[in-house]
């Protein structure tokens, strides 16, 4: 019989990883030198993604040779190598901290040593970067301001419905509020010329490492030099980052679960922050059915601006012999980064809730307010007045 957390995380994959053969058909073509990918050259670990010691023969024999035990009846959702894949957002030594029957000490010791004497072969190399792109953007090379970019790749988890629904709100958005709009699901499109044309940037349920690290370098540099950032739902919901920046200091938390088993939960919403600009005209609580993110910490303690937070006494934060309790449970809120503006939201798994009116709202007003059209902006990490635009009256 598996532990709980096989069954736990087996029932997530179940309800998360919905794969169309559509997104599979854009995802780009991929890193071919491996030169600018993350991972192209990193010694073998138990602290290696999954799928990187999955795609090597060598590495993958050495895992089921010292840690057989730990993939007992897993699923191929979890140990497919094509993406997307969990096996992209886990490790073995997430997967050992995280089971009932976690490896050994003398275990980890030596699946670490036998891995670590594997070299990174070009082979390798070419393996771990064929999910990353590069190359032409595909973006149109002049768009008319003001001007936002949704991207949606995902090399992890992926629920077509939660993306779909999204991007169908983001696009009101737009019209509504006349900006253009710009979808893609290439990596290659995150470069300094490019990012130039865009006052808002969208990560729309992106999950898994899809940047190399130039790309990462554009995107942070648009932030910090002023862009404006905007994240949903599953783009905070991997177990393990590459990227320390983009989770620490561009969302602000750290993912750790959700109850599965209760399905989608009714939850209180309370507005934290009634006196913000972006939660202007919502009540002071209301209820929505979603899927509950739970983080580490609060990004209050961070610094992050907390415009709504939920109400744990009205479900259930728990899954199995997991306690997702978090005291202080923030569910959207803002961040400057730099001169930068940065907002995220966990919520968004249920397609319905993108036409649920308070939440609609709360992702009018935050895109406005990213995009620099609210009464407020960033300098230096710090939240400042600014002239009130006929955008955002």
């Amino acid at each position: 019989m598996l532990p709980d957390f096989r069954t736990t995380l087996i029932a997530f994959l179940l309800g998360l990883l919905v794969v169309s053969s559509d997104a599979l058909a854009e995802t780009g073509s991929g890193v071919e030198s491996g030169a600018d990918c993350p991972s192209a050259h990193t010694p073998y670990s138990s602290k290696t993604v999954l799928l990187d010691l999955l795609l090597n023969p060598a590495t993958r024999s050495v895992l089921h040779r010292d840690a057989a035990d730990l993939f007992t009846g897993v699923p191929d959702l979890i140990t497919r190598t094509t993406i997307p894949t969990f096996a992209a957002i886990v490790n073995v030594a997430w997967v050992s901290a995280s089971t009932n029957l976690p490896l050994k000490a003398a275990t980890i010791a030596r699946l670490d040593a036998d891995l670590s004497a594997i070299p990174v072969t070009a082979a390798a190399t070419r393996a771990r970067c064929a999910r990353y792109d590069e190359g032409l953007s595909g973006l149109p090379p002049a768009v008319s301001a003001p001007s936002v970019l949704v991207f949606s790749k995902t090399t992890g988890a992926r629920d077509d419905t939660a993306i779909n629904a999204a991007a169908g709100a983001l696009r009101k958005i737009a019209i509504a509020k006349g900006w253009t709009l710009v979808s893609t699901e290439n990596g290659a499109a995150i470069n300094d010329l490019d990012l130039r044309h865009f006052n808002l940037v969208v990560w729309n349920n992106v999950s898994g490492d899809v940047l190399t690290l130039g790309q990462r370098q554009s995107l942070r540099r648009y932030v910090e030099g002023g862009g404006g950032f905007a994240a949903l739902h599953g783009s905070g919901g991997d177990f393990v980052y590459d990227w320390d920046w983009y989770v620490d200091s561009l969302i602000g938390a750290r993912f750790v679960g959700h109850p599965r088993s209760h399905g989608f939960q009714p939850a209180t919403i309370v507005v934290d922050d009634p006196r913000s600009w972006i939660a202007h005209g919502l009540p002071q609580k209301w209820t929505m059915r979603d899927e509950w993110y739970s983080f580490q910490a609060s990004p209050r303690l961070s610094g992050a601006h907390v415009l709504a937070r939920l109400d744990e006494s009205t479900y259930d934060p728990t899954e199995g012999k997991l306690d997702l309790h978090m005291g202080d449970h923030p569910i959207a809120w803002t961040r400057c980064v730099g001169d930068g503006r940065s907002f995220y939201t966990a919520l968004g798994h249920r397609p319905e809730n993108y036409d649920e009116p308070h939440f609609r709202r709360l992702l009018e007003r935050a895109a406005v307010w990213a995009a620099g059209q609210g009464p407020t902006s960033c300098i230096d990490g710090r939240e400042i007045q600014q002239p009130l635009s006929s955008a955002s009256k």
